[in-house]
């Protein structure tokens, strides 16, 4: 019953997250690029109807999320949760009255079968204990660093490079993120509003924050060609790799694994060839 509750949300999320990233990248893109990371960007995008349109799908994509992981581990619902892309792939093509070519149909094959390669072979982990402060720190420190990084050299550029470095730093924070969505969910979950006397909702809403501003930023910077392809590809990767290190989930072993790794090959090759439509660069 659990898994039958975590895949649709899961698929459902990424349907919500697909139509709000179309929505925010169509009015972040007319914002100038001096607002680039500065808190005036959101407050100036909350005067346009369609971004406050996008951020409200964004919610109920979270929500949707937040329900799977509260029933399924992290390495189910996030490899489901990034096929994001295919569903806004018609929609771009709606948007720029263009029709899908034989290399986007190919690419979204790819993606799609490398997910349920990867998703075919996975064991069930009913593992449901909740990781201690000391579990998170070093996860939390590397993260910090990482981004600490990237967004001083996304500000020493511009144009499509700027755009790929926030999408990177925003990729990492929504991997962390989908973790403590995960440890939340949980707790609200089983213990009701008595989760708000822990640090993770709290935590949540810091590094919820934190990725919204680098992902409208990086929205602004340029085409969703650069930062959705990044963002899908770095953040279920990276909340894979927490859930099996922090959460102690299951990933295949053996033969099996193999199976994985090839499948996650060929979803981020889908993932490349949709990168390089002629339609999404348009």
């Amino acid at each position: 019953m659990a898994i039958a509750i975590a895949l649709p949300a899961a698929l459902l999320a990424a349907c919500c997250f697909a139509v709000a990233a179309v929505l925010q990248q169509a009015a972040a893109e007319t914002m100038p690029e001096k607002e680039s990371l500065r808190p005036g960007l959101i407050w100036a995008l909350a005067h346009r109807p369609l971004w406050l349109a996008g951020i409200a799908l964004s919610a109920v994509s979270f929500v949707v999320q937040g329900a799977a992981l509260a029933f399924g581990p992290l390495v189910l619902v996030l490899p489901l949760a990034s096929t994001d892309l295919l569903f806004a792939l018609p929609l771009i093509a709606w948007r720029r009255r263009r029709h899908l070519t034989r290399w986007d149909v190919t690419g979204a094959m790819c993606t799609a079968s490398g997910v349920a390669a990867f998703l075919a072979v996975l064991p069930y982990s009913a593992v449901e204990g909740r990781p201690g402060v000391g579990d998170w720190l070093p996860l939390l420190a590397l993260v910090a660093a990482c981004v600490a990084v990237l967004v001083p050299a996304g500000l020493r550029t511009s144009g499509r490079i700027r755009a790929g470095v926030y999408a990177s730093a925003a990729g990492l924070l929504f991997a962390l993120l989908d973790a403590l969505t995960k440890t939340a969910a949980g707790l609200f979950r089983d213990r009701g509003m008595a989760a708000l006397g822990h640090w993770e909702p709290y935590a949540l809403l810091l590094v919820g924050g934190a990725g919204l501003l680098l992902a409208q930023s990086s929205f602004q910077a340029g085409s969703l060609a650069i930062s959705l392809p990044l963002i899908d590809i770095i953040e279920p990767i990276g909340a894979v790799l927490i859930g099996a290190a922090v959460l102690q989930e299951r990933l295949a072993t053996s033969g099996y694994l193999a199976v994985q790794i090839l499948g996650a090959i060929l979803a981020v090759t889908g993932i490349v060839i949709l990168d390089r439509s002629p339609l999404v660069r348009a």
